[in-house]
């Protein structure tokens, strides 16, 4: 697959996406408090790991399948996790007690935890379209997909909306008029899942 640039080591304390990466395969071993400690790296570090857990799937497909799949999706979604680690927009809470916000990476963090509670997915792009840091304004979310060939897509796309609205009310206090979630790309299952 193909390496992605560097990204901005300001929202990932002096870090890169690839020292991250390199820092995840080895078991976060030695412990690095400069990552550990780094809310941008911590929410990079969850997002890379669940890329990392859907890759031995595609790794066991044949070199024929291997080719199909597009590299500049891999690095979409990289960049993705690049804009996770960054803050973004402040995001409050309408609790009324106290001045509480959440940041807008955080909240796309809570977005790609969809994948995990899907199987075969990868979330890519997220925005949030309309004036979040407002409290009550109205925001429809916008989100890519990949998912693994095999899965029925409609209800895999229902599946990773119903996640997403569900964490959004659960722990934002977003105004959300609606989830679009568009399959961005469809990934071969191993030919031996395949039946071929």
């Amino acid at each position: 697959m193909a390496m992605t640039p560097d990204f901005d080591h300001e929202h990932l304390d002096g870090h890169t996406i690839q020292e991250l990466s390199a820092y995840l395969d080895a078991g976060r071993e030695p412990a690095d408090p400069s990552i550990d400690d780094s809310p941008g790296c911590r929410l990079a570090l969850d997002a890379l790991e669940r890329l990392h857990g859907l890759a031995p799937e595609l790794l066991q497909a044949d070199e024929e399948d291997l080719a199909r799949v597009d590299d500049t999706w891999v690095a979409a979604v990289m960049a993705g996790i690049a804009l996770d680690a960054r803050a973004g927009r402040r995001i409050p809470y309408v609790s009324g007690v106290g001045d509480l916000a959440i940041t807008e990476g955080a909240v796309r963090g809570l977005v790609r935890g969809a994948e995990n509670r899907v199987p075969g997915v990868l979330v890519g792009r997220c925005r949030f379209e309309g004036d979040v840091s407002q409290p009550g304004a109205p925001v429809r979310v916008d989100v890519d997909i990949s998912i693994l060939y095999g899965r029925p897509v409609g209800e895999t796309a229902a599946a990773v909306r119903a996640e997403i609205l569900r964490d959004l009310q659960q722990h934002t206090d977003l105004a959300i008029i609606g989830v679009d979630v568009r399959v961005h790309d469809v990934h071969l299952l191993p030919t031996a899942e395949r039946g071929e």
